[in-house]
């Protein structure tokens, strides 16, 4: 057991929290929507993989990275911890190209 990938997903968390508090992209900019967009996202690609889980189609392999904890059948931490990230970096991205947008359309 090894706390490596979900210390990882924390840490590139963190970092994708620096530059949003920087630049004001998601939370710092619409808290509540921000939240509500996180939830959401988190909770379809739950699903998502609940679904996938449900089907045979994922299958959770024990790995030397990986804490070994398991939220439910087939679905480990580290997922719950990635699908937070992913959403977060997808706003980010999104907020951001936006606003590089709104500045080249300002010129």
């Amino acid at each position: 057991m090894s706390i490596v990938y979900a210390a990882s997903l924390i840490v590139s968390a963190a970092c994708l929290a620096v530059i949003d508090a920087r630049f004001r992209l998601v939370i710092g900019r619409m808290p509540l929507r921000a939240v509500a967009a996180l939830v959401a996202g988190v909770l379809f690609f739950a699903c998502w993989d609940a679904a996938g889980i449900g089907l045979g189609v994922f299958r959770h392999l024990d790995s030397r990275w990986a804490t070994g904890i398991l939220l439910g059948p087939q679905f480990p931490l580290e997922e719950l911890l990635f699908l937070g990230f992913l959403s977060y970096l997808t706003l980010i991205l999104l907020s951001g190209a936006r606003r590089l947008d709104e500045r080249r359309s300002r010129r």
